[in-house]
């Protein structure tokens, strides 16, 4: 009751659009331009330096995701032959295209560099998880969603608006990149009506296990790295009984159903993870696309390339894992257009477990399943309420993960 009656009220108070019949520029901070808006009026020179620690950090893994896009996709075409492309089903022009996305990610390199300036890190090493063309393809596909959903998580709460405007522009272009992977995995372009967005830590736990080396100049990113989570039984979006040749589009649009159960590991935190600092690394930037910085491949396992039996030399690396949650994992939490929607995680022994897949729509009285396309699942000690705009929240209830979920 209280409730309605504050919304009357606020209705009562602030009424759009506002009606002035007498004068119908009034309310107008320039002519044909309603009131409000941020940077509108053409008296704010745009500034698109990060203008706080928020922002430098977030665009330094932004920086970071799109370096190992550009040294992924020319290792890709580097390491396979035109024969193993073809074998796959991609033609010299599917190639070609593969090649123009790399073109594409030097300008963003580019972008986000000058927006960081003199402290901007440069590229490193990197460790792929495949051996074949469709495993490349996979993994690419996968990348280029949490590289989208990462950006989509932090870019409304950037301090500089000006940066956000420029980031828009380029992260479009990688959903159509990410699109372009879909298709010549097999999979249904869009099987969604949403793009999820993620906090940066997601993206950062994600990425970080990919990167082996980096020149020790390179900026410390803030953000947290989670413990790995593996899915023990994921989707096998690689069968070719899946549809898994190149199609531009495909009625299999979905390679699991809800109800699906899922059973999952965990590492418990404090493992090393992301970079060794190299002291005398070669300054290799985005202009020599095709010098692949020693970037290597090691064997596809479908999850992480992160475990739990680490050498002494990984106790070098830069960053260890953490979490913040306050007991056991008890729910999995899954992201997914516009939703995070929790499913009761059973335990079966020390680090693993299961638990459903969602059985919901996003919207009631709709047939658009929750849990669609590349999703992302992560474990949780809590049921906490997440919406688009604040899902950074769930930060703290994280037990391990986030793990792409790749739903269909």
């Amino acid at each position: 009751m209280i409730l309605t009656i504050f919304l009357t009220l606020l209705t009562l108070v602030v009424s759009y659009p506002v009606d002035n019949p007498n004068d119908p520029y009034a309310d107008l901070i320039q002519p044909y331009t309603p009131s409000g808006g941020n940077g509108t009026d053409n008296s704010t020179v745009p500034d698109y330096r990060p203008l706080s620690d928020f922002d430098y950090q977030s665009l330094l893994v932004g920086l970071n995701q799109e370096y190992i896009e550009l040294d992924l996709f020319n290792y890709g075409l580097a390491k396979f032959s035109a024969e193993d492309f073809e074998d796959a089903g991609l033609t010299s022009a599917d190639r070609d295209l593969i090649h123009f996305m790399a073109i594409q990610e030097e300008g963003h390199a580019q972008l986000i560099s000058n927006m960081l300036g003199e402290s901007s890190p440069t590229r490193c090493n990197y460790t792929y998880p495949f051996e074949t063309v469709p495993e490349f393809v996979s993994f690419t596909q996968q990348l280029t969603r949490y590289g989208e959903s990462g950006v989509y998580g932090f870019l409304s709460h950037l301090d500089s608006r000006a940066a956000a405007s420029l980031l828009t522009e380029s992260i479009t272009t990688e959903a159509r990149q990410q699109f372009a992977f879909r298709q010549f995995q097999g999979l249904s372009a869009m099987p969604y009506d949403f793009i999820v967005g993620i906090s940066q830590s997601f993206q950062w736990t994600l990425l970080a296990p990919y990167i082996t080396s980096c020149p020790a100049r390179n900026p410390k990113i803030e953000f947290e790295n989670f413990p790995a989570l593996k899915i023990l039984n994921g989707p096998d979006a690689l069968s070719n009984s899946t549809g898994a040749r190149p199609a531009i589009s495909t009625v299999n649009n979905t390679l699991t159903k809800p109800g699906r159960r899922v059973e999952f590991a965990w590492e418990e935190p404090g493992l090393p993870v992301g970079w060794k600092p190299v002291k005398d690394a070669v300054n290799i930037n985005y202009t020599n696309a095709g010098e692949f910085n020693g970037s290597t491949t090691k064997h596809f396992n479908g999850t992480s390339i992160l475990d739990s039996d680490y050498d002494d030399d990984e106790a070098e690396k830069l960053y260890r894992t953490t979490s913040l949650a306050k007991g056991p994992p008890r729910f999995a939490a899954w992201l997914s257009q516009l939703n995070t929607t929790y499913t009761e995680l059973h335990l079966t022994s020390n680090n693993t477990g299961w638990a459903l897949q969602p059985n919901a729509t996003v919207f009631p009285n709709t047939n658009n399943t929750i849990v669609n396309g590349t999703a992302f699942v992560a474990l949780v000690d809590e049921k906490v309420p997440i919406t688009a705009f604040n899902v950074s929240k769930l930060n703290e209830h994280v037990v391990a993960g986030p793990a792409v979920y790749q739903a269909g």
